[in-house]
């Protein structure tokens, strides 16, 4: 076994042009009042990694261009559409009239497992809350459901990239496995 360097990892990678047409999971990571832009910023790289099909930023969730969010980003701002909004209740509701199903990340009295995603579940939007407070309970109450990650130790919750990280490849996974069978 041999680790690959840069340049025999790029050619296996997409351009950032053909990252921008090719067809995208179709997977939304919508943001709600993240504080941290080096979040922000680790968030887009992971959603580039995963190609989800867009970032919704919402609230004081602060968006680019920001040199702090490039920087951990790394370029996927420019490889990520994404968008800003003020008001995720109100995205929350366009996008359910559109036909994806939006779950809140977050620890409720009625969640699913985040393994538990099925072919039905897409197109899937995930909301990731604030670092300190969560999801706020209008925006919980306004989803179709919420995904847990387990906690097994002492804490209750993950760093809010993190999750995003975890989340959003299960749901590649799950969209991927399902798609194939049909």
């Amino acid at each position: 076994m041999k680790k690959l360097s840069h340049a025999e990892i790029l050619p296996l990678r997409l351009t950032p042009e053909a990252a921008l047409e090719n067809n995208r999971h179709p997977i939304i990571l919508l943001l709600d009042n993240i504080r941290s832009l080096y979040n922000v910023g680790s968030i887009f790289r992971t959603a580039d990694s995963a190609l989800v099909a867009q970032i919704i930023l919402c609230g004081y969730t602060p968006h680019p261009p920001r040199i702090e969010i490039e920087k951990t980003a790394l370029g996927a701002v420019d490889t990520v559409p994404w968008r800003y909004e003020k008001d995720a209740a109100s995205v929350i509701r366009e996008l359910q009239a559109d036909g994806w199903k939006v779950f809140a990340v977050e620890i409720t009295d009625s969640g699913r497992q985040y393994d538990s995603l099925e072919y039905s579940d897409f197109p899937a939007v995930f909301v990731l809350g604030n670092e300190l407070v969560g999801i706020d309970q209008t925006i919980v109450a306004a989803t179709d459901g919420a995904i847990e990650i387990p906690m097994y130790g002492v804490k209750h919750s993950l760093n809010v990239s993190v999750a995003a990280g975890i989340v959003a490849f299960e749901a590649v996974k799950a969209w991927r496995r399902s798609s194939q069978k049909d």
